[in-house]
């Protein structure tokens, strides 16, 4: 390259010029020196660089091949739409077990064995952060099994000291459990014509995710048990009930086959179309009312609604709009609210119902509520403070007869 350039200095040749102009002419006589000719190949690769570049290969679009394939074949309408369904829920299903594997790699809370619903499920949550917390709810549902497994395991290969049961001698006959069942639902069916109804409003279940609407049938089921066993238990109605819905599938899963032998009214009407509106109150924790006393000619609406995010207004908004008289329990007249929340579950509710209709001291059924949540009723406050008011005068008159004894 340095003669090159040298050469090019020295020489100005217009034959040169033209030839990198117009690119290499095997007719246009040249002479030159044997060593230009050897550098002959670089100028041409030079020049050639300079000229157009050849167009790329045009690319095949194989989309338009496989479909122009797959419309070769002929196929009804209602094979395409299963085919294309099928398609997208294995994808979309696939890429979810694909996204939990993932999560579960990154050291993230996530369960060993997801099932198809819980994928689904999954599916429904728009947000990250919902699904990481449904699949830690999992994770946890999924080490306490393992726990209760373990322990029985262990229960099983531990040595047993076997003990011969003392019998105690009681003139009470123990009933079967079989007896026992039979026992509440016949007092159930006779709630079923004769009892007071008390009614769940089953119309939230677009305003809770996956983990509320479990946690609120999980209360549903506890209420149910609760007023099975009472001595005179309501007519339960589970009211705006789809099928098929979040509430039904929960229901259904929660009660294992037990579902459809419930001694209760659940219907897809709601409740405005079955009773009188005067004689329903919708119980809600924003109602300006205060229930003083229990009717036992009205019926009561419970809103089968969990918002841990605080969700206000929501059932009050329902009350109105079906103009419906509302009512709260009376927390701030009994009890002192100074910590904890003033919402309680349905199945407390349902305890402090049937209290209040078989005794009528709401005392003796706000007894329900949790004592984390309260510090005792006014009049067991009141008490104390007038106690501590006596310990302090007391320990005040010690302190003075202490002082006087060291003053002598």
């Amino acid at each position: 390259m340095g003669f090159v350039n040298a050469f090019l200095r020295s020489v100005r040749c217009p034959t040169l010029h033209a030839v990198v102009k117009e690119g290499v002419n095997r007719q246009i006589p040249l002479r030159m020196s044997h060593q230009l000719l050897q550098c002959r190949p670089l100028m041409i690769s030079h020049c050639r660089g300079n000229q157009e570049k050849p167009s790329a290969p045009e690319k095949l679009d194989l989309d338009s091949w496989k479909n122009i394939l797959r419309s070769a074949t002929p196929k009804t309408v209602g094979e395409e739409e299963e085919t294309e369904e099928e398609t997208k829920e294995e994808s979309t299903i696939e890429s979810m077990q694909k996204l939990v594997d993932m999560w579960r790699l990154a050291g993230n809370s996530v369960p060993d064995c997801v099932t198809t619903e819980e994928l689904q499920a999954l599916l429904q949550l728009n947000t990250k952060s919902s699904r990481k917390k449904y699949l830690k709810l999992l994770m946890i549902k999924e080490l306490k099994k393992k726990n209760k497994q373990r322990k029985k395991l262990e229960k099983q290969q531990s040595p047993r000291d076997f003990e011969i049961p003392q019998r105690s001698s009681t003139y009470l006959v123990k009933h079967r459990t079989r007896s026992e069942d039979y026992f509440h639902a016949w007092r159930c069916f006779q709630a079923m014509r004769f009892g007071q109804p008390l009614v769940f409003d089953l119309a939230y279940d677009h305003y809770m995710s996956q983990m509320e609407l479990e946690n609120t049938v999980f209360q549903l089921q506890l209420s149910e048990g609760f007023n099975r066993k009472t001595m005179d238990p309501f007519h339960i109605h589970f009211c705006n009930l789809q099928p098929n819905g979040l509430y039904h599938k929960q229901l259904v899963k929660r009660y294992e086959g037990a579902w459809d032998n419930l001694l209760i009214t659940a219907t897809e009407k709601s409740y405005v179309d079955l009773f009188p509106k005067d004689q329903l109150v919708y119980l809600t924790a924003d109602s300006p009312n205060v229930l003083k006393t229990f009717d036992h000619n009205k019926i009561y609406i419970i809103g089968a609604f969990v918002d841990k995010s605080q969700k206000t207004g929501v059932s009050l908004a329902n009350a109105k709009r079906l103009q419906l008289a509302t009512a709260r329990l009376p927390l701030d007249n009994f009890l002192k609210w100074n910590c904890g929340a003033k919402n309680l579950t349905l199945n407390h509710v349902t305890e402090i119902l049937t209290t209040v209709r078989d005794t009528g001291d709401w005392k003796k059924a706000l007894t329900a509520v949790p004592t984390r949540k309260h510090l005792g009723c006014w009049g067991e406050r009141e008490t104390s403070e007038k106690v501590s008011n006596n310990q302090k005068v007391f320990s005040l008159l010690k302190q003075k007869a202490r002082d006087g004894q060291k003053g002598d």
